[in-house]
């Protein structure tokens, strides 16, 4: 695939570009920047992209071919490269480059630049002279945080526009807080600036991870009055510490002696056929005085021919530009899986690739929790999909039920009769999570008497698969047996489908489960304690649509049987009316009592005049003796 303006390009731009550092931009022939690149070598790099088209990737030539002018800028070294190519890739948002999601959708902490400032969370950064903390990546935590705070300080949570001069003047009253003991009431008075102040500076130190030292704050500040016989404040303190090392203690502790530590970890989702460029997943933890204090996920797009390195450095650029919203400085040590492209950060900063140790540790996690992102968001992603929502709920399926193979062929069972009256089964069929309604099968029960649906569960599992093993036998290429078999009803039905699998051989061969009606539970054959999925696992929501389906399909078939029979048994009391005449008939008024509402010559164009006198002569004796 070769561009129409290469030629042009190779004679006229490439000669002309400098052997400096610098960023180069590809625009597309309708002026629009795709591609957004840095280079130590401007010449080098660009010259890289116009070589035999042997020589480059899929994503690559896309690219190319699409490249009608280049324009580039010069820089003093390689870090200034990357500055300015991280604003124009933000500013700009090229099609073919690494993008980072919006950092506005984590949620932050606030404290609010104003008297007695408030502490809330929010997703907008206001230049109001406002602190913000974070970002994080749960906001449950960050709720729960705010929480914490709110009980060992009793902030205000009120939007009053309190000053020392408006209070003095009594302009405010107190509010239902202040009387639950969650409010000090700053707005009457309760508490000074001053000490308002006080705790705000405490709650800065525990935001920026000084957890320990508030602690012992807490602990010193118990102890001093204890010895000063003030029990009440001794009491107050020693609650705020134990509020605060629950806290501390829910935090990921390492290591004391670690302290100061930025991880970063990045992993690369797999290319498929219908997602291109493929996505990368990182994972950031701050650590400090021996507890991850901030953990922070963000999936980035991969442009054309990135290297790994440029990848991690772009992520790493991408956590400190958020992170200097709340004016928070790198940590001098940072841990990374590799080492990134480019000198990212001044000399003083150590960034270190761990071998073994506590750090490798640290690593490790943070690899896991990267991963643990990129599974999470791509099932996310899939569940958009109605296909892959499917795919999704299979493996997940398999994954459950400790299955050795993905059940890409799934049947279920149900038993449907009216009190022994017509018993009959159906067996419906999901292939790769949906219905296969052509490969659905009905049964009447032969072999039972009465309604016994433990016999008339063997009875059809004993049937289908025998037949199936039987067209095995005659085609041995074909695998027509399912890998789950799911039976709609307790542990007697299980129990007695599991034996016509024993039976017949296949019990190893073929996974079965049932699935009771009341808690949505699932039995297993030999494992006396249920498996309860989550309500909303998409697993789970497989299974109920089969139980759900056969149990419609046997309705359906048990009813349109029962009412055959009661139709045919009222036509075939009249003498001299056979089932064939019966079925035209019903095929012509669709009803018995269309039928009877007919008139000679309608139901002789049907039945011919014998048969027609007979009909009306029956029905017309039937409705005198009646009346």
């Amino acid at each position: 695939m070769q561009p129409p303006y290469k030629d042009r390009i190779k004679k006229e731009i490439i000669p002309l570009l400098p052997h400096q550092p610098g960023v180069y931009r590809f625009y597309d022939n309708g002026g629009k920047i795709i591609y957004v690149g840095k280079a130590k070598d401007l010449k080098k790099r660009v010259s890289s992209y116009f070589v035999a088209p042997n020589r480059l990737n899929t994503k690559t030539l896309r690219l190319v071919s699409q490249i009608a002018e280049i324009k580039y800028t010069v820089v003093e070294n390689e870090q200034d490269a990357f500055l300015l190519e991280n604003n124009l890739i933000k500013e700009n948002q090229p099609k073919y480059n690494i993008l980072l999601k919006d950092s506005k959708t984590y949620p932050w902490i606030c404290l609010k630049n104003e008297p007695f400032p408030r502490l809330f969370t929010t997703r907008r950064i206001v230049k109001d002279g406002s602190l913000y903390f974070g970002p994080y990546s749960s906001a449950h935590y960050a709720h729960s945080l705010i929480e914490l705070l709110h009980s060992l300080f009793k902030l205000r949570d009120c939007n009053l526009k309190l000053t020392c001069g408006e209070i003095k003047k009594g302009r405010f009253k107190e509010c239902l807080n202040y009387h639950i003991k969650k409010c000090e009431a700053p707005c009457i008075g309760k508490i000074s600036e001053q000490q308002y102040l006080t705790n705000i500076e405490s709650i800065k130190s525990i935001l920026k991870g000084n957890t320990a030292a508030m602690i012992r704050h807490f602990k010193e500040q118990m102890n001093s009055c204890a010895a000063n016989l003030d029990f009440e404040a001794a009491q107050a303190n020693k609650e705020k510490m134990e509020l605060l090392n629950a806290h501390y203690n829910k935090s990921l502790i390492v290591q004391p002696s670690l302290t100061n530590l930025d991880i970063f970890y990045i992993t690369t989702a797999p290319a498929t056929e219908s997602a291109e460029p493929t996505s990368a997943f990182g994972n950031y933890m701050r650590v400090c005085q021996g507890c991850i204090t901030q953990v922070l996920n963000l999936e980035l797009k991969i442009g054309a021919d990135e290297a790994q390195e440029d990848i991690l450095t772009r992520f790493m650029m991408g956590v400190y530009d958020i992170l200097r919203t709340s004016e928070t400085l790198p940590s001098r040590e940072i841990i990374v899986p590799f080492p990134p492209s480019g000198n990212l950060l001044p000399q003083e900063y150590n960034i270190h690739i761990p071998l073994r140790g506590d750090k490798l540790a640290l690593l490790e996690l943070s690899k896991k929790n990267a991963r643990e992102f990129m599974l999470q968001t791509l099932k996310q992603q899939a569940l958009k999909n109605p296909q892959d929502k499917m795919a999704v709920g299979v493996q997940m399926l398999q994954k459950d039920l400790n299955l050795k193979r993905a059940p890409i062929h799934i049947e279920c069972f149900d038993n449907s009769n009216t009190q022994g009256t017509n018993p009959v089964a159906s067996c419906v069929v999901f292939r790769d999570g949906k219905p296969s309604k052509k490969d659905y099968r009905k049964f009447k029960i032969k072999t039972v008497v009465g309604a016994n649906d433990f016999a008339s569960m063997y009875e059809v599992v004993t049937r289908r698969y025998s037949r199936l093993l039987e067209e095995e036998r005659e085609n041995p290429e074909q695998e027509l047996l399912p890998q789950l078999i799911v039976v709609d009803g307790g542990k007697g039905q299980l129990d007695f489908a599991y034996k016509a699998l024993v039976d017949l051989g296949i019990a190893e061969r073929v996974p079965i489960i049932g699935i009771a009606k009341r808690l949505e539970e699932l039995l297993r054959p030999g494992d006396p304690n249920p498996l309860f999925l989550d309500k909303n696992s998409p697993s789970l929501k497989i299974i109920m649509q089969l139980r759900d389906e056969a149990h419609r399909f046997g309705i359906t078939f048990h009813r349109s049987l029962r009412s055959k029979g009661q139709i045919n048994s009222e036509l075939s009391e009249i003498p001299g009316i056979g089932e064939i005449s019966a079925q035209k008939l019903l095929q012509k008024f669709k009803s018995v009592k269309r039928i009877k509402e007919a008139d000679l010559e309608q139901l002789q164009e049907v039945v011919g005049k014998r048969a027609a006198q007979k009909i009306t002569a029956y029905f017309r004796k039937s409705q005198n003796s009646n009346s």
